[in-house]
């Protein structure tokens, strides 16, 4: 058979340039790792798969480093398309599928290593957030292969998964994942590596403290043993009772809301949403494509409904009423209750995985989760005496008393809220403080500190 005339697509190819560099941003990704497909219809109207070459950097991608296959008629060594192409396919023939990527989403990887002799039947991956929890599954299935990288049985295993699962592990490699974008792909890969983090920082900040500095073997076996307890309790109340851990569900990732702009002449504040989802997502202060930011207008509010994007890969921009309507998910309702009883200007919700995390840490000697974060860093001191943590039961009016006091608040199991009276730049300030606030905290206790004796007096009378 004649090999068909090299074929591309301008827009194709930003898109998979879009992605790929921003899945290096977000680290799940090595300069070389990887891969992303999806079908696209070329002007012939002839269906295709489009996949990343073998070898190339997803980073730094070229037109030619994107392979246009016939479905019916794939030449994949002429091609040279991954090695991994035909699981590509097989799971793109799943009905509803348009897109699939693999990922090395490292902190999920991690989070699900263990030193068991091959060959492994690992255990699902129970997520405690409710990103992941909700949107991915509450358990994500992980498979072990003798080869992990392009094998005949990766070929069988990982779209059978795919037919049931939104996302699935390979142990010690990366995930796979579909979608009906590429962009949700790449969405459900972020949630899972933050997923993996989460549940690792959780274990970080669980090790005994008083046994901590020991060097001795069964100490160390004392204090994994000691993690995997708090962890796996934690998973089974959650599994139990959801609705008891989490805030609220977050809404699906909506493809109908894709590259939409209601306010294309505002170049102003166009600027401010862009710079502000840039920082959102560059600063991990929330996944690809998730939390939300709004605006406040006379009778609207500009609204970001998908607050973590990336420059070059931008996300939904909203005019809607700021009066209640029927089709208001929880999300958008919560914006429009914290305006209706204040006078802020500019809320942002954020996913932030440090604060999920560090908002279940419990106090030696104590018994019940943290009800205020306490800075122990210079500059997290100076900004904030305190900032509560809620647990997910709170209620809206008590949400909305707290952010007039606090000005950002954590909530167990439902991110960050902020607040700002100004801009945009001012209210993302909150959250992006809040991180390095419990990245602090979280090192203290593996350090073996006492935060207690580290935390101003004043801030506990406060």
């Amino acid at each position: 058979m004649a090999p068909r005339k090299w074929q591309t697509s301008e827009e194709v190819f930003r898109l998979f340039r879009s992605i790929g560099r921003a899945s290096l941003l977000y680290d799940i990704q090595d300069s070389h790792s990887g891969n992303m497909a999806m079908r696209w219809r070329n002007e012939a109207g002839e269906e295709m798969v489009v996949i990343t070459a073998t070898g190339s950097q997803k980073g730094d991608l070229e037109p030619n480093h994107l392979c246009y296959l016939s479905t019916a008629e794939t030449d994949f060594g002429y091609y040279k398309a991954s090695s991994e192409t035909d699981i590509h396919v097989r799971i793109l023939s799943i009905p509803g599928v348009q897109a699939s990527m693999h990922a090395h989403c490292k902190e999920v990887v991690m989070a699900t290593l263990d030193d068991r002799p091959a060959p492994k039947t690992p255990p699902p991956f129970i997520p405690v957030d409710p990103l992941a929890f909700y949107q991915l599954g509450p358990e994500i299935p992980v498979d072990w292969f003798a080869v992990p990288s392009g094998s005949p049985e990766m070929a069988k295993t990982i779209p059978a998964r795919l037919t049931e699962h939104t996302l699935t592990i390979i142990y010690g490699h990366g995930a796979m994942t579909r979608g009906r974008t590429l962009k949700e792909a790449f969405h459900n890969l972020c949630l899972a590596n933050n997923a993996g983090y989460i549940v690792r920082l959780l274990e970080r900040q669980t090790a005994l403290k008083e046994v901590s500095r020991l060097e001795k073997p069964e100490v160390r076996v004392r204090i994994f043993e000691h993690q995997n307890e708090f962890v796996e309790k934690l998973r089974g109340e959650i599994k139990s009772a959801p609705e008891r851990h989490f805030h609220f569900r977050p809404a699906p990732y909506n493809v109908d809301v894709d590259g939409c702009c209601d306010f294309p002449e505002e170049e102003e504040i166009l600027k401010e949403f862009r710079k502000a989802g840039n920082r959102i997502f560059e600063s991990r202060l929330s996944p690809f494509h998730t939390g939300s930011m709004s605006v406040r207008g006379v009778d609207y509010l500009l609204y970001a409904p998908q607050a973590s994007m990336p420059y070059e890969v931008g996300g939904a921009l909203l005019k809607l009423p700021l009066a209640p309507q029927p089709g208001d998910d929880r999300e958008l309702e919560l914006h429009k209750k914290i305006y209706a009883g204040s006078d802020f200007q500019t809320i942002m919700h954020c996913y932030v995985p440090e604060a999920e995390a560090h908002a279940h840490y419990v106090y030696p000697g104590e018994n019940q989760p943290l009800s205020r974060i306490i800075p122990v860093d210079a500059e997290g001191s100076f900004m904030y005496l305190a900032i509560p943590v809620v647990g997910p039961e709170v209620s809206d009016d008590e949400l909305i008393r707290l952010l007039h006091d606090y000005k950002m608040v954590v909530v167990r199991g439902g991110g960050v809220w902020a607040v700002g009276s100004q801009s945009l730049s001012e209210v993302l300030h909150h959250p992006s403080s809040l991180r390095e606030i419990c990245l602090y905290r979280i090192a203290a206790i593996e350090r073996g500190l006492d935060l207690r004796s580290m935390e101003p007096e004043k801030a506990r009378r406060w």
